[in-house]
């Protein structure tokens, strides 16, 4: 029963910490390291036998480069050739080169220092590029540039799982041997696994998706990971490297994003086994015993990064802002670097000391990484000298006049646009405000009134001519800036009028309440659109149809709330404060409420409403409040999933 317990620890350390740095923002890598801290020899020692968790964890590293080779896009990868082959090839090479000369400076041996150079040259694609969606940076340049890098890396890691192995070797001619054995092999099983995966495996795949039955679709992306990787190790390779080129195999194919999608589970849970059996192996005593040789080593590494990033991208023709920025970004120790001190360990090459060390410095470095980030852009500007787009003359109209009745657009984006568009047809006067540098200066180029800039600030505002303005539209989408834009507006101009536009009614009521005077969700209208053609189509008059669309949006959309759950609804905890469903309650003689009205039910205290009653075969909208409910009645009602519930209880037995 000991290795019962001894996973019940991991799974209990795991959960708790995992949602514990969730909350505090950070990477859940760094929780599963923790986690392997606290459980392992060198923590709280509640796993013992750690072979065993090593054997399967390495099934974790396995599934994430398979679904690397299934994000890896050689049309990408060559569209981005130029920034990729001078800047990536030669991050990846001087940094190595650099940390090498450290380590043997330091005592290390080459294999050692060729190890521990690898190590610290990769960055984090995960953490990286999952900050860079979340921020919205991925569209500058400099975060363009840090993927170009990041893409080199990810190719690079493929020979360094083949050379470190080698490394063990006890002389250098048979080393240098073994490494052209293995790159011979490497050529051979390259070859024969993209031959097998251009012509066999999409039949198969075919062949599988016709039963329509995604049981066997997930186990034959199991099997044919799991087979490549047994491939590569026949040959003496990495199982890693297996994986890499089957998802490499089927990056191009129709079923992509269903492979990625039925992997992603397996390997999110073995990739956290992972890198709980790597903090298993961190001495946590070294690290508290030289705190100043390991915040040392971090920030020197680091620094390098920062550095040769910084001269490589100015050299490749990037602006010295861009280039800070991109540096700064990618300046911590990666995911893979985990990955290599793992191999290095079963090596036998990286002395215990060492790898803890590395081990400690790199988790700090990711700790820190959604901070530098968030901050990446400031700095490179400071660090540059260069003027930031908010000191550029972006904050004032491009025409010097006092604007008067005109309509002040907060947000210039695609529907901004298309709005000042109609605006200029009809000769209304507008003002734009965008956050965006780059639209701002592409928009004033054409003649286009638009401010760079927050539509929270008051002397943005205040430069829009808000007090003189006839009209506000915000055409955000993102409900919480413009409950924040709304009561700014409010709060110095309380007669204009605001028009907001969101994604869906979920927050319908709180933006009228916050002072908006007319909330047009694009779901629902589209809604109304699509049945306004299905109207027109079906010999309805047009008089009728728009009397039904006024009396709608009139009543805010009361016909349009409420649907019947199905099988892929969002059932989620946010999605369930948000969202109404419709329930249909069969009225039954021994219900409670059967004989008595629906006004005497009061189900409005449950915050359900109902909004029809079927009685054999007539169906009748909005019911009197009076009506008595009969046996085999049907009450449909509305309102959020809890309280729908809690009324269907009380109908059928009255508590």
């Amino acid at each position: 029963m000991s290795g019962y317990f001894e996973i019940l620890a991991i799974l209990t350390c795991a959960v708790f910490v995992v949602w514990l740095f969730r909350r505090l923002n950070l990477p859940a890598i760094l929780a599963y390291l923790v986690a392997g801290m606290i459980v392992g020899q060198h923590g709280l020692n509640l796993v013992h036998d750690q072979v065993d968790y090593d054997h399967f964890a390495e099934l974790g590293i396995v599934f994430l480069l398979f679904t690397l080779g299934l994000e890896f896009s050689l049309p990408r990868l060559m569209s981005m050739r130029h920034l990729v082959v001078s800047v990536g090839s030669l991050q990846v090479g001087i940094s190595l080169l650099v940390f090498i000369i450290a380590g043997l400076f330091f005592g290390l041996s080459f294999s050692e220092a060729f190890v521990v150079g690898s190590i610290l040259a990769l960055s984090s694609t995960a953490i990286v590029i999952r900050q860079l969606s979340e921020t919205g940076a991925m569209k500058r340049k400099s975060g363009q540039l840090s993927v170009a890098i990041l893409l080199f890396q990810d190719v690079a890691v493929v020979p360094l799982l083949i050379i470190i192995p080698m490394l063990a070797m006890d002389s250098q001619t048979s080393m240098v041997w073994a490494l052209m054995l293995a790159m011979v092999k490497g050529v051979v099983v390259v070859a024969l696994l993209l031959l097998i995966g251009k012509w066999l495996l999409p039949k198969v795949f075919n062949i599988i998706a016709q039963v329509r039955t995604d049981e066997l679709f997930v186990l034959t992306t199991l099997l044919v990971t799991l087979l490549a990787a047994a491939f590569t190790q026949w040959f003496g390779l990495s199982m890693a490297l297996g994986a890499f080129l089957a998802g490499m195999m089927l990056s191009e194919s129709e079923y992509k994003h269903q492979l990625e999608a039925d992997i992603r589970p397996y390997r999110d849970i073995l990739l956290g086994l992972f890198f709980i059996t790597v903090g298993m192996k961190l001495d946590v005593s070294l690290l508290i015993s030289s705190p100043f040789s390991l915040l040392g080593l971090m920030l020197c590494f680091m620094l390098v990064k920062v550095m040769v990033i910084k001269i490589l991208a100015v050299k490749a023709g990037e602006s010295s802002k861009d280039a800070w920025a991109s540096g700064l970004m990618l300046a911590q120790m990666g995911e893979f670097g985990f990955v290599l001190i793992a191999l290095a360990n079963q090596s036998q090459i990286l002395p215990l000391d060492v790898a803890s060390m590395l081990l400690g410095a790199g988790v700090i470095s990711m700790a820190i990484t959604p901070f530098m980030i968030n901050n990446a852009r400031s700095w490179a500007l400071f660090l540059s000298q260069e003027k930031s787009p908010e000191s550029l003359d972006l904050s004032q109209l491009p025409e010097n006049k006092v604007l008067e009745n005109h309509v002040v657009i907060c947000g210039f984006g695609r529907v901004g646009q298309t709005v000042s568009r109609f605006l200029k047809q009809d000769e209304i006067d507008f003002v734009a405000i965008d956050v965006d540098p780059l639209r701002t200066q592409k928009a004033r180029e054409a003649g286009e009134k638009v401010l760079f800039g927050s539509s929270r600030q008051t002397e943005v505002l205040n430069a829009a001519h808000l007090s003189e303005a006839k009209l506000v539209v915000i055409a955000f989408g993102d409900d919480k800036q413009s409950l924040e834009v709304i009561q700014k507006v409010r709060s110095m101009n309380e007669n204009v009028p605001i028009l907001v536009r969101t994604r869906n009614d979920d927050q319908l009521d709180a933006l009228q309440a916050a002072g908006a005077n007319e909330v047009v969700p694009e779901s629902l209208e589209g809604s109304l659109m699509l049945v306004s053609q299905v109207l027109s189509l079906t010999g309805v008059p047009f008089s009728r149809i728009m009397r039904r669309v006024q009396k709608e949006r009139k009543n805010h959309y009361n016909h349009l709330h409420g649907f019947f759950q199905g099988e892929h609804t969002d059932m989620s905890p946010e999605a369930i404060d948000r969202i109404e469903f419709a329930h249909a309650i069969l009225i039954n003689d021994d219900s409670f409420s059967c004989g008595k009205s629906i006004e005497s039910l009061n189900l409005g205290k449950m915050r359900v409403n109902v909004i029809a009653l079927r009685r054999g075969e007539i169906e009748c909208e909005s019911p009197e409040e009076n009506t008595v409910l009969q046996a085999q009645d049907t009450l449909i009602i509305r309102g959020k999933p809890r309280g729908v519930e809690k009324a269907d209880h009380y109908v059928q037995e009255g508590k």
